[in-house]
């Protein structure tokens, strides 16, 4: 490089350099905004998402972007990231306000991962928490006293048994609730031997996430909706999308999205270990989309097996289901055996027009998540 280059290159990288400046003392500027905004929110219990809000602003920035000549996939991208922080720095805050502070909440299995992740919540938001666990079971009636919510966090095979004994100490005027992944038998169960509030809840994520931002949580109503109203207001304060839904529906969607996907996964994986694949050489060859499908199957094995067995296989229906499901794989060994690529061929237009224009919206998606695991890896 000569002298006259390095001496026109610093006019453009001092430039550069002071726009970056500027850039940061106005992303500085908006959180301040944003801070004032969540002061306003806290005040009058409004949730931090605000879905159309969001989508407008990105539609707008995308038609400024495209009228400044710049990338509007790549404006999108950069206020999707803003935005998100910006309401992970409104949900951490709003984890500090209660629609009820001072309530008492019984974690009924509360030292599990997930009974400790809502009894931090509910900590957070200044509610009086207690535990009861399995050695606490003498103590059921005095810590059951005063309650305002009573919340079952125990593993699915113990629920129902579970509410059968702490039913009959929980007071009338409190909430009974569930976050079990099954909703059907323990909303019954709840119903049946309790008769005040009653709710159902299933949140769709695991304990290691650290905020409830866009996490979705099923809601199955089970009595008195309105007494129940407070709990859902906080999960919705708490950054949680809330799903209503009726136990029978969710327990039918909930044999796909979760029992059979998982046991899809576990059956790949036992096929790999099985064959003994050089896992680790299979990366260095693989393509974004290998990488993330062998990326799903490992998630599942670095977690609990016994967590995953009572999912998978919970009621007689999930497991009716699996075996549906492994007689329709077993059909296709005719395919294979008779190398019928014709036939193939048809199958897979049959599913893709099934898919309709889910496919398009799924290539979309799946483009997103692959080039970000590009730049990461």
């Amino acid at each position: 490089m000569t002298k006259e280059f390095d001496n026109e290159i610093k006019i453009f990288r001092d430039n550069i350099d002071r726009i970056d400046r500027q850039i940061l003392e106005l992303i500085a500027q908006r959180m301040d905004q944003v801070e004032k905004v969540v002061a306003l929110k806290k005040t009058h219990n409004i949730p931090v998402y605000h879905p159309a809000r969001e989508e407008d602003l990105i539609s707008k920035l995308r038609t400024q972007a495209s009228g400044a000549g710049v990338d509007p996939e790549f404006i999108e991208e950069m206020y999707r990231v803003i935005l998100r922080n910006s309401r992970i720095r409104q949900t951490g805050q709003m984890k500090q306000k209660g629609i009820r502070p001072g309530a008492k909440v019984l974690m009924v299995g509360g030292r599990g991962q997930m009974g400790q992740f809502f009894a931090t919540m509910f900590c957070s938001s200044d509610y009086t928490v207690t535990i009861l666990g399995e050695n606490d079971w003498e103590n059921v009636e005095e810590l059951c006293k005063g309650t305002d919510l009573v919340l079952i966090c125990v593993p699915i095979a113990v629920t129902l048994e579970t509410i059968k004994r702490v039913s009959p100490f929980v007071p009338p005027t409190a909430i009974l609730a569930d976050i079990t992944s099954i909703k059907q038998g323990p909303v019954n169960e709840m119903l049946q031997q309790f008769n005040g509030p009653v709710i159902g809840l299933h949140p769709l994520f695991g304990p290691s996430c650290s905020t409830l931002d866009k996490q979705i949580i099923a809601v199955v109503p089970g009595r008195n909706n309105n007494a129940c109203q407070w709990l859902l207001d906080q999960l919705t304060l708490w950054g949680a999308i809330v799903v209503g839904s009726t136990a029978r529906e969710h327990d039918e969607i909930m044999d796909i999205v979760q029992a059979l996907r998982h046991f899809a996964t576990f059956c790949f994986g036992q096929f790999l270990c099985e064959r003994n694949i050089k896992l680790e050489k299979s990366l260095e060859f693989s393509s974004p989309i290998y990488r993330l499908e062998i990326g799903m199957v490992g998630r599942l094995f670095a977690q609990s097996g016994n967590l995953y067995s009572e999912i998978i296989f919970a009621t007689p229906d999930r497991r009716r289901l699996l075996k549906e499901y492994v007689a329709s794989v077993n059909e296709q060994i005719a395919l294979v055996d008779k190398n019928d690529k014709t036939l193939f061929e048809q199958r897979f237009a049959e599913i893709a027009l099934w898919f309709g224009p889910f496919s398009e919206q799924a290539m979309g998606e799946s483009d997103f998540i692959i080039d970000k695991l590009i730049e990461r890896f």
